[in-house]
């Protein structure tokens, strides 16, 4: 079996002055070799196949059979990466607590630590009869939520 490390070390070798980045790679137990990349700018194919040719460069098919794909991470799709976050920070987000509840709104911030997340909640002032709208600010650890994904608005 091929070992992951080994095809992680790979990828960051051609990495390596980019500005790309992994989010995703794994290595089955029958050779199916998955390498996900990203960029801010998004991906381009011929990247992808760029880094396909590097990596079989790198492997000895005569040592073991394996099977490659590589691809970009893809819209929509949950963020895997710190980096997906803060590439997206400004940007309308869709975010599911491990309740189980579905927040939308903008991603405001994002560190090693979590992100920052505005959202629009009903606030009922004191003396009024109808509540409002108002902006809030939420900080959430990723461990305190089950996926964030880029929303795609269309106008």
């Amino acid at each position: 079996m091929i070992d992951k490390k080994i095809v992680e070390e790979i990828v960051n070798g051609w990495l390596d002055g980019k500005d790309y980045f992994l989010t995703d790679l794994s290595v089955s137990t029958d050779d199916r070799i998955v390498v996900e990349i990203d960029h801010k700018e998004g991906v381009w194919i011929d990247d992808c196949v760029d880094l396909s040719k590097y990596i079989e460069a790198h492997l000895s098919r005569d040592k073991e059979d394996y099977e490659l794909e590589v691809g970009s991470a893809g819209i929509g799709q949950p963020f895997k990466v710190v980096q997906q976050y803060v590439n997206h920070v400004g940007d309308e987000v869709e975010v599911v607590t491990q309740s189980g509840e579905k927040l939308k709104g903008v991603l405001k911030s994002a560190s090693e630590e979590g992100f920052v997340l505005t959202s629009k909640v009903k606030v009922k002032p004191e003396g009024k009869k109808r509540p409002i709208l108002e902006e809030q600010d939420t900080c959430y650890g990723y461990g305190d939520v089950k996926s964030v994904k880029y929303l795609i608005v269309f106008k």
